[in-house]
């Protein structure tokens, strides 16, 4: 299924390094990306806490077992620093990377470090409101409605970083 996108898709102010808005596959297809890359992180913190347990007393250490709802606020906090990092600085998180997306204001603009942590908070608390790109004529979920910002596809080699690298 493809359907034309027309110039008034894509935002407004840069259209030279973003192209026309993501669809849902694609976006689904970075968000499981992300997933995994946050269940990475998870991991890693499971590790440094079963570390600084064995070092602080090995004779009695034991494996943490953190219970679910620990291990889900723990993983809802690293999903939006993860995420708030990455649309902040570079406009794309590894998964976006990947499929060559990028966030962006509606005006075409790099994500301020206020919008990108209300967006981050918002896609973690509210994870259905990204499946509305699925039936919005516009391609937008929820959270690109509510904080005006758009998911495009930017193949461009640079890093997106702001200033640029040297």
């Amino acid at each position: 299924m493809s359907a034309a996108v027309g110039a008034s898709d894509r935002p407004v102010a840069d259209r030279s390094r973003a192209g026309p808005v993501a669809g849902i596959v694609t976006r689904v297809a970075a968000a499981v990306i992300d997933l995994g890359v946050v269940l990475a992180m998870l991991g890693v913190a499971l590790l440094v806490v079963a570390g600084l347990r064995f070092a602080w007393s090995p004779v009695s250490f034991s494996w943490p077992a953190p219970t679910w709802a620990h291990s889900l606020g723990v993983g809802a906090v690293l999903a939006a620093l993860y995420l708030t990092v990455a649309w902040a600085t570079s406009g794309r998180t590894v998964g976006a990377g990947v499929m060559g997306l990028r966030v962006l204001s509606a005006r075409g603009a790099p994500l301020a470090w206020s919008r990108a942590t209300l967006r981050a908070v918002f896609c973690v608390l509210f994870p259905l409101g990204l499946l509305w790109a699925a039936v919005s004529a516009r391609r937008r979920s929820v959270q690109d409605v509510v904080l005006r910002t758009a998911v495009v596809y930017d193949w461009s080699d640079d890093a997106g970083l702001r200033g640029g690298l040297p």
